[in-house]
């Protein structure tokens, strides 16, 4: 589970990522709002904590914009506008949960666990594949209704490509599963990531398959018969 830091401010920024990281929430961080933008719109993270001061942009009209565009992924607003006022034009903005500076680090971290818990209850959606089936919510997964244990990057992968059943997810998008931004990783991660559940799931017999599309990426789909 991912989330993604706006903070223009490099020291809060990392002393915000540190945090979190002792938690056990994974992050990356970003100092602007297109920079912001481009990853939400990847999809790739489960929760946004947004300052509202940015220098390329107002981090209120950039969360405008992403509700405007149908974009669902809670948002944490952090910022110095501590007013009620600013509270309540955050809130109405989009923003999901609202924390003024100065804050604590237990604070933050609580907001944050509790937003995650709120967005899980929210989509608890079960998805579905050949024999397979998923719980985004719990994270669970069943085969014909039994429960099987695959590792914590597998579940990832599934979540990744169940969300996007029958059409193509690129490898710049697994990739991102298995690494923050900045991380080094080998030329062939993505490849090792589905070599690795395409073999949990024929061990499973789900009858889900992964197919490679040259060029592009890959997509999961229900096994073809024959």
């Amino acid at each position: 589970m991912r989330l993604l830091i706006v903070e223009d401010v490099a020291e809060l920024a990392e002393l915000i990522g540190s945090h979190l990281r002792q938690a056990g929430f994974a992050n990356d961080i970003v100092g602007s709002a297109e920079e912001a933008r481009i990853l939400v719109e990847a999809g790739n993270h489960a929760a946004l904590l947004l300052d509202l001061g940015l220098p390329d942009r107002d981090g209120l009209a950039l969360l405008r914009d992403l509700r405007a565009a149908g974009h669902k992924l809670p948002v944490l607003a952090l910022t110095a506008r501590s007013a009620i006022a600013d509270r309540v034009a955050g809130l109405n903005a989009g923003a999901d949960d609202y924390l003024p500076k100065p804050f604590a680090a237990e604070e933050l971290v609580a907001r944050v666990a509790a937003l995650l818990r709120r967005s899980a209850s929210e989509h608890a959606d079960t998805l579905a594949c050949g024999r397979l089936q998923y719980e985004a919510g719990s994270q669970t997964v069943r085969v014909d209704g039994e429960t099987v244990v695959l590792p914590p990057r597998e579940v990832q992968l599934l979540d990744l490509l169940l969300r996007h059943r029958d059409k193509v997810v690129r490898k710049t998008q697994i990739e991102s599963v298995f690494f923050g931004l900045g991380e080094e990783f080998s030329s062939n991660a993505a490849e090792v990531g589905v070599h690795r559940l395409r073999r949990s799931l024929k061990t499973l017999d789900a009858r889900a398959e992964i197919v490679t599309v040259r060029g592009l990426g890959y997509l999961m789909r229900a096994e073809q018969e024959g």
